[in-house]
């Protein structure tokens, strides 16, 4: 089996399973409505999804240096299947967060594992590439999973997508099931099911940190971009020529070609340099995009779509200098803590976002404004980390 057609089908699974990730932040308005959730509520049940990833992650990756990873994937694949389709039965706050911590725990077991069976498959320089897509397919997911979140609860109502998102996760196990052949695992030594040995490389411990910081904010604005220009067109009086989910799936899909470039740059001019330089401008600008609710909306559209840009050209960047730094027989476990402490980022983006806006209130230009710096500031300990890993693995070069 070539490379092209292994990254092929794992980006097209991926795509498929990940059709019910975006469904409660795509109808947030009208969940809150429906079920009279708070902007912190809401956060919960945004940052839900992620707490059910964090928590699953460290075992379910970390298994893969034990077992091959499509047969995690095949299992936990199942489970976002169950868990999608399930959220149909959701009624309120404590319903709606079950579901979603199911189905992050489905992700925990697909998007890592994935990965590793796809960088264990391909050899190469042709890794690099395919990580990066795979890493950018994850906004190809979401961005579909906005688009039909949207599109089809006009149609049938919010159960219908949740139905189809079912549906399509089966749809990417049987692909994997049938198109992708078993790999013997490599024999290591023993070692415990948590294995603690990334966390004593200092490079792996700052890419988790920044792919936390990450997360956090790239999460922060999937989870309330949607409801972000509801309010900037309640507040301006007028009513958005574009809506908030057609807005959401323009600035993931746009995160797609950003990722898989950033990682072209980060190869060219140094992966360390790119990523601290697009981490801070991505920085500087949730400093000011809360405040294009008070501009005119194409304004308000560009600036979104230039941030979207920032946000997730450092993404498939990040994970491939992760796989590059971890030693080959504690690269599953390095995956695993790169994802839960990632993840860990991506369950606190939106909810602190929420929490945010009920201190300021959600109806006034200074909470979105807030919320959004507040991404912005946190961001910058991730270029931190970077920056003084490089220090020290500079310095140790040179005793």
């Amino acid at each position: 089996m070539n490379a092209r057609r292994i990254t092929l089908l794992l980006c097209t699974a991926e795509t498929l399973g990940m059709a019910g990730f975006a469904l409660f932040a795509a109808l947030l308005p009208q969940f809150q409505t429906l079920w009279g959730l708070s902007n912190t509520e809401a956060g919960w049940i945004g940052g839900g999804f992620f707490l059910g990833y964090m928590l699953a992650v460290p075992v379910l990756t970390g298994l893969t240096d034990r077992h091959d990873a499509r047969l995690i994937y095949l299992w936990a694949m199942l489970l976002t299947a169950v868990a999608s389709a399930g959220f149909v039965f959701a009624e309120g706050f404590w319903s709606a967060l079950l579901w979603r911590v199911l189905a992050g725990i489905g992700l925990a077991g697909t998007y890592m594992p994935g990965l590793k069976a796809l960088s264990e498959r391909i050899d190469g320089a042709s890794q690099s590439r395919a990580i990066a897509f795979y890493t950018a397919s994850f906004g190809l997911g979401t961005a579909l999973s906005f688009t039909l979140s949207g599109e089809l609860a006009t149609l049938g109502g919010w159960q219908l997508p949740a139905l189809l998102s079912g549906a399509c996760a089966l749809l990417a196990w049987a692909l994997v099931y049938w198109g992708l052949a078993p790999k013997p695992v490599v024999v290591h030594a023993p070692r415990n099911l948590l294995d603690l040995a990334p966390l004593k490389s200092r490079a792996v411990l700052a890419y988790c940190l920044a792919y936390a910081m990450h997360n956090l904010e790239l999460f922060a604005l999937r989870a309330w971009l949607v409801a972000f220009v509801v309010f900037s067109g309640h507040f301006q009086g007028v009513d958005p020529w574009l809506s908030g989910t057609w807005v959401a799936m323009l600035a993931t899909l746009i995160g797609m070609p950003s990722s898989i470039l950033g990682n072209e740059l980060a190869l060219r001019f140094g992966r360390q340099r790119w990523l601290i330089g697009v981490m801070l401008s991505s920085a500087m600008l949730a400093a000011v995009v809360g405040l294009g609710a008070a501009l005119p909306f194409w304004v308000m559209l560009v600036l979104v779509l230039l941030y979207a840009v920032t946000v997730t050209a450092d993404s498939a960047s990040l994970t491939a200098g992760l796989v590059s730094v971890a030693p080959a027989s504690h690269r599953g476990a390095a995956m695993a803590l790169y994802s839960c402490t990632g993840f860990t980022g991506a369950f606190l983006g939106p909810l602190l976002f929420g929490m945010t806006l009920d201190v300021l209130g959600d109806q006034q230009l200074l909470g979105w404004w807030a919320a959004f710096a507040l991404m912005g500031l946190l961001l910058t300990l991730g270029p931190l980390a970077l920056w003084r890993a490089g220090r020290v693995q500079e310095g140790s070069r040179h005793l």
